[in-house]
């Protein structure tokens, strides 16, 4: 597994905890690499770039979602599938150095490792659709 992909599995666990506990984000961050002693820093630092760009632009992301998530709330999102979209969201808005092709599939890929049956198919729809704007914009 590329470093990149670890980086992003990490990344989603940290801000599912945030999520969940309501914890703040230095706390987090400091807990959980005290648990992966094994890393090297480049997969923490792309972890950490993630969790703290997400969280820095949380309302304007979950905004976006919103936008393209047809019927769907961010309230009645799995809490993974949410942090899933966050991450890809910020990835496509924030990193151009990053294939759009590959943030895509790399999200739909976490999606079905630590979502549901259906997380793979409801991200891909909704980052279909996001990726396009992004695309259109170049946002």
């Amino acid at each position: 597994m590329g470093s990149r992909r670890q980086s992003r599995e990490y990344a989603l666990q940290m801000l599912y905890q945030l999520e969940i506990s309501q914890d703040n984000l230095d706390h987090v961050l400091q807990h959980y690499w005290e648990r992966q002693t094994e890393e090297d820093e480049e997969t923490k630092e792309f972890a950490n770039f993630l969790v703290k760009g997400v969280e820095g632009q949380k309302s304007e992301i979950d905004a976006f979602i919103v936008k393209y998530s047809a019927h769907w709330k961010l309230s009645r999102m799995a809490a993974v599938d949410k942090n899933i979209l966050r991450l890809a969201v910020f990835e496509l808005r924030n990193c151009q150095d990053i294939p759009l092709k590959v943030t895509l599939n790399e999200a739909i890929e976490i999606a079905k490792k630590f979502g549901s049956e259906e997380s793979g198919s409801f991200i891909n729809g909704v980052l279909d659709k996001i990726a396009k704007e992004v695309k259109k914009t170049g946002e």
